[in-house]
């Protein structure tokens, strides 16, 4: 349940640039019913106009330095396919899907963050997803997979990691009926599956400093969807939750325009076996409890039908990522929202991520 602001602003930048329309023809929408094929449902999606595959981890040194860390990569269309392929004369660099990507790096003990984003065209291999590959990248930052096991390679100025992921519990699939529905309506949902419980380990390196041995646990989302948010919904708040009994848990709220939270909001838990049980707006709630200039930073959970009671508290206050003041690329002007590690408290212990969306501006999408 993620989406960087961003994505809007780019993509429409560069549909500006290239003289092409934003509008999409016949994308699928989902819906109810889908029939889910696996390894194939982990890569790309074209008949679907937006993508994402979104991996955010916590993991420490030998020395118990802890970091948290994102590697993000969206793939947002803009010809459906039937159209390219029947093209008389395609452009040689078409701007069919856009690739934007994101990672991210926080320093626990550095008290530091550092974020930098990308902008690509597929053009000649420069960025994709390919089942056939078994990969996905955006330049030199990508996922490879062998099997179920990833392996995420990420180069900026400021950080870099090799990580390889190995999946604790089997792929869960959200929502109802094969969709997670966003808001009332056909087609205002989306496809949208996890790896929970990741097993991490590799090397993280930031500024001068050599490359560091490190490990933890890392949460992976894949979604695919043509539409999904209503007019009157203005962001939301995403909660992942690895906890030290062996179950995960991932709530997500939809907030409204008159600061109300929209019914669709939902959720999912995951016990010790790795079986999913969707959770519904009603069986859990969501306090913010303390503010960093917009962003509530610690928040209380609560699912009182599995005695579950929580208290979040971020990292780092400051793990935002802002428009045009980070990263070498300076490539966007949207909203900025806060993404990053937190730990959890209370009735278990854990760690996770949360992101906040719409406290910088409206989502736009």
């Amino acid at each position: 349940m993620s989406l960087p602001l961003r994505i809007l602003a780019l993509s429409l930048c560069v549909l500006r640039f290239a003289g092409l329309p934003a509008a999409a023809v016949d994308y699928r929408e989902a819906l109810p019913g889908y029939i889910y094929q696996f390894p194939r449902d982990h890569f790309e999606h074209q008949d679907f106009r937006t993508e994402w595959w979104y991996y955010t981890g916590n993991v420490t040194t030998p020395r118990g330095e802890r970091f948290g860390f994102e590697l993000v990569f969206f793939r947002q269309g803009f010809q459906n396919r039937l159209e390219a392929q029947s093209a008389v004369s395609p452009a040689p660099w078409p701007v069919r899907d856009l690739y934007l990507s994101h990672a991210a790096l926080t320093d626990a003990k550095g008290r530091k963050f550092w974020y930098e984003e990308r902008l690509n065209r597929a053009g000649p291999g420069l960025a994709g997803a390919s089942f056939n590959r078994r990969r996905v990248w955006n330049g030199n930052w990508s996922a490879q997979w062998q099997g179920e096991t990833q392996t995420l390679d990420a180069v900026t100025g400021n950080f870099r990691f090799h990580l390889r992921l190995t999946p604790g519990t089997p792929v869960v699939i959200h929502g109802e009926n094969g969709v997670s529905q966003k808001a009332e309506g056909s087609g205002r949902a989306s496809h949208y599956i996890s790896f929970p419980l990741l097993a991490v380990s590799g090397t993280i390196g930031s500024g001068a400093n050599h490359d560091t041995p490190v490990s933890g646990t890392a949460w992976m989302d894949h979604e695919w969807f043509t539409e999904q948010l209503a007019p009157d919904q203005v962001g939301w708040d995403w909660f992942s939750v690895q906890l030290a009994n062996h179950t995960e848990l991932m709530l997500f709220e939809l907030r409204r325009k008159d600061g109300s939270i929209d019914p669709y909001s939902s959720g999912t838990f995951i016990d010790a076996r790795g079986v999913p049980r969707h959770l519904r707006r009603d069986e859990f709630s969501l306090r913010p409890l303390t503010l960093w200039h917009k962003y509530p930073i610690a928040w209380r959970l609560s699912v009182p039908s599995l005695n579950i009671d929580l208290t979040s508290h971020a990292v780092l206050p400051d793990q935002e990522l802002r428009p045009n003041t980070s990263g070498s690329s300076k490539i966007s002007a949207a909203p900025g929202y806060w993404e990053g590690a937190v730990d959890y408290s209370g009735t278990q212990t854990g760690v996770g991520y949360l992101e906040m969306t719409g406290y910088d501006g409206p989502v736009k999408f």
